[in-house]
């Protein structure tokens, strides 16, 4: 089997795992996509402008596997459900490989490391290696009837997210996108303590939060030196 190497990196909002959207386009996320030396020529990105959206398929670098599990138990079914990994979007894979769809917003040609890869609706932390890049076709890629499985059951869970603490020094943009990650739930569905306070670092900032009934209350942003 040919080995398997990175072709770039992306870079976005999260340097840790919690607080990740589970899924790519559910939170308008930017990331930045790097090219590794040996694929950065505007050759290899030839009429990609061309396409709304693109497939990336990444690894999950941070994933740390036990061996060979033929099951997995994922966060929206309260984390106690076991479900086949093959049934499941679970990073916790046999080859660790993740496969998200994002929005091309622009290509970067005339800056360090050129061309760059402006996308919107990632799901992924910082850094992560991304081994290829394909374009998304919607008339084979679309396909609207198609079933969800269990995750239609939980796919319409959202929370109100409410700010309880001073925003003045933060940007819409920033506000907009925190929002829309929290407003996903980031906790394991088997936590539901209301007294515990939940934190997590997004765009440099330091993110405290606690959950009230279907509330989500952002109690500490403290920008991180």
């Amino acid at each position: 089997m040919a080995e398997i190497v990175p072709v770039a990196k992306i870079y976005t909002p999260f340097s840790s795992k919690f607080g990740i959207p589970r899924q790519s386009g559910l939170a308008g996320i930017r990331g930045k996509i790097v090219f590794e030396p040996a694929f950065r020529s505007p050759e290899a990105v030839r009429g990609i402008e061309g396409f709304s959206h693109l497939w990336l398929i990444w690894e999950f670098s941070e994933a740390k596997r036990n061996g060979n599990a033929l099951t997995v138990r994922p966060p929206r079914l309260g984390g106690n459900e076991r479900v086949g990994v093959f049934a499941s979007r679970s990073p916790y894979r046999p080859n660790s490989l993740g496969l998200s769809c994002v929005k091309l917003i622009r290509v970067g040609y005339e800056e360090q490391n050129a061309p760059v890869l402006y996308v919107e609706g990632a799901d992924m932390l910082s850094g992560t290696p991304i081994f290829d890049i394909k374009p998304y076709l919607p008339f084979t890629d679309s396909i609207p009837d198609a079933s969800g499985g269990f995750a239609d059951e939980v796919k319409d869970q959202s929370a109100e997210v409410t700010f309880c603490c001073d925003v003045s020094s933060f940007d819409s943009v920033f506000l907009t996108q925190l929002s829309q990650v929290l407003s996903g739930d980031p906790r394991p569905h088997y936590q539901n303590d209301p007294e515990r306070v939940y934190s997590f670092e997004f765009g440099g900032v330091h993110v405290g939060f606690v959950f009230s009934g279907k509330t989500i209350k952002v109690t500490r942003l403290e920008p991180q030196s």
